[in-house]
């Protein structure tokens, strides 16, 4: 997964999100369409233990129904309309993993895989999601990310090869030092904590890479390019890619 690039790639931040109703086909195709790098998104398990692709614990937000997605099974959550986030669009489906993963796959595309088992700690999610992508033969394709970093060293433990980034939005001492120690290969930080230049400078020295989220003011993915970030994870990967293309042909 690692290049040589002094650019970054543009990942769409739950799909084309600005544009579509967050981590649905829709969106992972609007990002397709507008000529994205890869999508970024977020794997929980429904009652019988299907992967489903939704960023919450509850589906209260993004879709017409209520309580926890652990709670419902996967025939459940697919008669719920997941279009709150974008209304104008009159019906989207809740997708599995493998539904993304197959449309990734064909359209070659990367896809940054966070797993979401920070408040219910998913018993063999990591053990699933991992089994689904060697089955689809995915695995170079595939960035693994989570903001429970037990879940990362979990990952690592399954495929030692696996690509992970590790995922945080409140500043603490040494991330870099940090997330080399527990055998990150890159940081996974809130744009926003990327104002201290030593946080990358001590990343290069480390040989990680910083896929930052979510950028989606035009001043900042200028800021990203600038500092040669290896990712930005945006809502609006158009206006992303209009930027990194000045620097792309240099």
């Amino acid at each position: 997964m690692k290049t040589n690039r002094n650019y970054p790639l543009v990942y769409g931040h739950r799909g084309a999100s600005g544009y579509c109703p967050e981590n649905t086909m829709i969106a992972f195709e609007k990002a397709r369409d507008l000529g994205a790098d890869g999508v970024e998104l977020d794997v929980q398990m429904s009652k019988d233990g299907e992967l489903v692709v939704i960023h919450d614990e509850s589906v209260d937000r993004t879709s017409n129904g209520h309580g926890f997605v652990k709670d419902h099974t996967f025939q459940q959550l697919r008669q719920l309309n997941f279009n709150r986030t974008h209304p104008e669009y009159p019906w989207a489906d809740i997708p599995t993993l493998e539904e993304v993963l197959k449309l990734i796959k064909e359209a070659g595309m990367i896809v940054n895989i966070e797993l979401k088992n920070g408040i219910f700690d998913y018993p063999g999610l990591e053990k699933k999601v991992i089994e689904l992508v060697r089955r689809l033969e995915m695995e170079d394709q595939v960035i693994y990310s989570s903001f429970n970093h037990k879940s990362c060293l979990r990952i690592h433990e399954i495929d030692p090869k696996a690509y992970v980034g590790f995922l945080y939005e409140d500043g603490f001492l040494n991330v870099p030092e940090y997330v080399k120690e527990h055998g990150g290969n890159a940081l996974h930080p809130a744009f926003y904590l990327l104002q201290d230049p030593e946080t990358i400078i001590k990343a290069r020295e480390l040989g990680l890479e910083i896929n930052t989220w979510t950028v989606n003011d035009e001043q900042y993915m200028e800021g990203c390019c600038q500092q040669q970030l290896t990712g930005i994870i945006t809502n609006y990967p158009d206006k992303a890619l209009s930027i990194v293309k000045k620097y792309r042909n240099n």
